[in-house]
């Protein structure tokens, strides 16, 4: 694990978005071991092979997951944002619950062919 990364959750202000982001963090690497973790343009990014896998952001009211190479993947409704080309982005709200399980899954498929 990266310490950029842990500084990066650390300094996380709401504490909903820090056990969000601690989550997703561990999700990421149950699903990808190999998984690299580096700050890139102020947001924690994982790879693997070199190739971006995921990212996690803050903002104001909520912290969002993407997931790329995400472009044939099927989600259900409702539950992503539409993204751009190979993207797949969830805004995760505080009090709303976190269907780690699926993200780890479609984590998974996506990036096999990473």
């Amino acid at each position: 694990m990266n310490q950029d990364v842990s500084d990066f959750i650390a300094q996380i202000k709401l504490p909903w978005q820090a056990e969000i982001c601690s989550k997703l963090r561990e999700v990421i690497h149950e699903s990808i071991p190999e998984a690299a973790e580096r700050i890139q343009y102020g947001k924690p990014h994982f790879l693997k092979n070199g190739k971006y896998a995921a990212v996690i952001s803050t903002a104001k009211g909520w912290v969002s997951f993407s997931i790329f190479n995400a472009a044939t993947l099927e989600v259900p409704e409702g539950q992503f944002e539409a993204g751009s080309g190979d993207r797949l982005t969830a805004k995760l709200l505080e009090g709303k619950p976190v269907d780690y399980e699926l993200l780890s899954s479609l984590l998974k498929q996506a990036s096999t062919a990473l």
